[in-house]
């Protein structure tokens, strides 16, 4: 039907007056999607018949935790993706897994646009719209905040004149994004970057600075997968959720960045990550003990442009698929044991052990028992060095 639009429905105000401003102005009817990616908050059957009583013809509710987990949080933990070297891709990774269905519930019901609140402002639009048109270039994309001029007085007044069930309490300070990887805070006194965080911005971690007892944890990864935790069999799901809760006991994954937006501006920005924080530390040092010396050198490299591509919306680009192959190629080989030590904010790799280790004990060594042949080593230095020393005699005249 291409009389209609499918929205990215989030059970806010912008998106439930977004329903009936987009019929307005388009002449369409609304099709609400909201898709669950463990943002917690409310009960998605409210969110669903919320969307009903603004206006929606139909609205639709994904349960996509698992397919979250698995097709995008397990691709990112095995590259160590961190955007900027410190940001774990919270927003960036769900935006395609929303972006696909989408596309997918449009091309089911014949519709030929989809739509999403995001601001012109932000990476999310980019995302979302990439995304689109990666999956399904025909389909035209709205975005009624940015596009037909939907401001947020405009929203309130448009909610009241038409009597919509939206809940106006005092506006938080915060933008807010979240979900089971991680939690995004932005705005209000945070877009001054010489103001500290205060505590009150923390939902998914708890003050590192409360005295408490460390907690050891033992993550067990197979092909670079957490398939166990402490010995107990685990979905890449339930890993996500267990190392959220043990270590954001302890205060880990607390992040104060200035990001490099992809539209060209700085922006401040305090995420919150436990789960994700510790089980990169925890997969990196997995890679330590059992990836090849050159192999691992490489994909650092790859890691820093995976991120890159995934932040700036381009998961679904050819560039990103073969890096995906390159970094699946590079994991057959990084399962095994890693203990975690968490206390005051902090992850620390405490020990780490797998039958697929490079680590030979007799060659690492300085006891008895050493099987390294030092006397092989003035050799090798010769002749690694030999370029440098012809340069130099060529530059220094000698």
């Amino acid at each position: 039907m291409a009389d209609r639009v499918v929205l990215a429905y989030s059970g806010g105000l912008d998106t439930s007056v977004g329903i009936g401003w987009l019929k307005d102005a388009t002449g369409k009817d609304v099709v609400a999607l909201a898709v669950d990616v463990g943002q917690g908050g409310e009960d998605l059957d409210d969110i669903r018949q919320r969307a009903l009583d603004c206006g929606a013809v139909d609205s639709i509710v994904v349960d996509a935790k698992d397919e979250f987990a698995d097709e995008f949080l397990m691709p990112a933990l095995k590259t160590n993706a961190l955007y900027q070297k410190r940001y774990p891709l919270v927003s960036a990774l769900s935006r395609p897994l929303i972006a696909r269905h989408l596309a997918r519930t449009a091309l089911e019901l014949g519709a030929d646009s989809v739509a999403h609140g995001c601001t012109g402002k932000g990476n999310d639009q980019v995302r979302f719209e990439a995304a689109v048109a990666a999956l399904a270039p025909e389909l035209t994309s709205i975005a009624p905040v940015r596009d037909l001029a939907l401001t947020r007085d405009k929203a309130i007044v448009y909610a009241e004149e038409h009597g919509l069930p939206i809940q106006q309490s005092k506006k938080s300070p915060y933008s807010i994004d979240q979900n089971v990887w991680g939690r995004a805070v932005e705005t209000g006194f945070l877009e001054d970057p010489w103001n500290g965080p205060i505590e009150d911005l923390y939902a998914y971690t708890d003050d590192p600075t409360v005295a408490r007892d460390a907690d050891e944890v033992v993550i067990t990864f197979t092909a670079g997968v957490p398939t166990a935790i402490d010995g107990e069999a685990v979905t890449p799901l339930q890993a996500v959720q267990r190392m959220n809760a043990l270590a954001g006991r302890h205060g880990v994954g607390r992040l104060d960045i200035v990001e490099d937006r992809l539209v060209g501006i700085k922006s401040r920005e305090v995420y919150e990550a436990p789960g994700a924080i510790a089980l990169i530390a925890a997969h990196e040092e997995l890679e330590n003990l059992t990836i090849e010396r050159d192999l691992g050198r490489y994909k650092r490299d790859v890691e820093n442009t995976w991120a890159q591509l995934v932040y700036d919306g381009l998961w679904f680009s050819e560039l990103k698929r073969a890096l995906d192959a390159f970094v699946d190629e590079s994991q057959q080989h990084v399962t095994g044991d890693i203990r975690l030590r968490l206390w005051g904010g902090s992850a620390v790799v405490t020990g780490r052990r797998s039958a697929e280790s490079l680590y030979d004990f007799s060659l690492a060594t300085y006891d008895t028992g050493d099987t390294f042949d030092q006397s092989l080593s003035k050799g090798f230095i010769e002749l690694w060095s030999l370029p440098s020393k012809i340069s130099a005699r060529r530059d220094l005249g000698r």
